[in-house]
């Protein structure tokens, strides 16, 4: 199973809680992971809301009255200390160790002397835990995420008025795609922005799956601007379908105005910058005009070269570009020998079975200046070669009724 948040109204703690609880997890996994911590007790109660007319579910956190600020080392030996699995312990550790160096960083102080104010709490530690323990719970193969509305404007904090996005969360997020987002206030905390920088594994727009659930965690406000919720989809990922290889292009222009003994060289020009073939078809054209229509069928890939030469070499001045489809017999390319020389053969084979045998004209002609013999004689010694090197599977030969009438008297 795969996951991906929707976080166009940021994150916090308390939202990822509520959204994991809404997607199925049972809050007793979250509950008891918190009760493992050896701190004072916490308590997690779930509350159905609405946040413009949607309905979430939000995640309280009962904890007791404290203003103890706890340093990184603190809550390191309490993870350490708490009777907890130990990818619920890892994954905890490894988003506080998060948040103590952006903190430090931001203080210019090392990371170990770093004092958590806002989220050394029980309610941050209760969060990140929690939240930790219920993704442990989904056993997602991946967890993504579309960029992160962080909010503007300024806040109050421990330290004073602090601009926002807050600096922490900046640090903490740096690399990853965000966005002021529609509400002037802190969209994003640092707790969240901890948790996402630890646990998400790419960032981008919902992935291609099969969705089972979708939870929808609800913060603590409800601005007016949008629904102050964070979205988790789950489901089995979808390979993507195949890509259509692209269609074969015709060119196609009308031309009266070129002398004719140029066509051949043009059609030549045409195959050697990279034409499957070239044609021209005699019509008539207003005022009674006589006019060559040339076609060029071409790849995709070879349409810049083919019109280059196109425009190089006639006097057509306009093109019209047709996407076509094309059914291609699987092909063979094979030798015979005749009267002594080798000419090539092209086998066309469908549903494992031949059913049509050429040879390469060019080769004839070429053996039979060779020989000094008639080009019509060397033609019929090959073919009958071919035909009887490859022949044609009997059940694809054209039969004719019994009592058919004889072709001729």
């Amino acid at each position: 199973m795969i996951g991906w948040l929707d976080l166009s109204a940021g994150a916090s703690g308390d939202m990822l809680l509520g959204a994991l609880v809404d997607a199925g997890v049972p809050l007793d996994v979250l509950a008891e992971a918190v009760a493992a911590l050896p701190v004072e007790q916490v308590r997690l109660v779930a509350e159905q809301v609405t946040r413009h007319g949607l309905g979430a579910t939000r995640v309280h956190v009962h904890t007791p009255g404290s203003d103890r600020h706890r340093t990184w080392a603190d809550v390191r030996q309490l993870l350490a200390d708490a009777d907890l699995p130990d990818a619920v312990r890892d994954g905890a550790l490894a988003v506080f160790e998060r948040l103590a160096v952006a903190e430090g960083r931001v203080h210019r102080v090392p990371a170990a002397e770093v004092h958590f104010h806002e989220v050394g709490a029980l309610d941050a530690l209760a969060d990140v835990v929690g939240v930790v323990a219920g993704l442990e719970h989904l056993e997602l193969s991946a967890l993504t995420a579309s960029p992160v509305a962080l909010g503007s404007g300024s806040a109050r904090g421990a330290h004073g008025v602090v601009p926002i996005p807050g600096p922490a969360v900046l640090e903490l997020l740096t690399g990853v795609p965000v966005t002021a987002g529609a509400v002037p206030a802190e969209m994003c905390t640092p707790t969240g922005a901890a948790l996402l920088a630890a646990r998400v594994t790419g960032w981008g727009p919902l992935p291609a799956m099969r969705v089972e659930h979708v939870g929808t965690g609800a913060g603590g406000r409800d601005p007016e601007e949008l629904p102050n919720v964070v979205r988790l989809v789950l489901g089995e990922p979808v390979e993507p379908a195949a890509a259509t290889p692209a269609r074969p292009v015709v060119l196609e222009a009308n031309v009266d105005d070129l002398d004719p003994r140029l066509w051949p060289g043009v059609l030549d020009a045409l195959l050697a910058a990279g034409a499957s073939d070239a044609w021209l078809t005699p019509i008539l054209m207003k005022k009674g005009r006589p006019a060559h229509t040339l076609s060029v069928l071409c790849r995709p890939e070879a349409v810049p070269a083919v019109q280059a030469v196109v425009f190089a070499t006639t006097s057509t001045i306009g093109l019209r570009v047709l996407d076509v489809g094309k059914v291609a017999l699987e092909r063979l390319h094979a030798t015979v020998e005749v009267l002594g020389g080798d000419v090539g053969v092209k086998v066309a084979v469908h549903a494992e079975q031949v059913v049509n045998v050429g040879v390469e004209y060019e080769d004839v002609a070429a053996l039979a200046r060779e020989l000094d013999l008639p080009v019509k004689e060397v033609l019929r010694a090959a073919t009958a070669a071919a035909e009887a090197a490859y022949p044609v599977s009997p059940e694809r030969r054209p039969t004719r009724p019994a009592d058919a009438p004889p072709l001729w008297d």
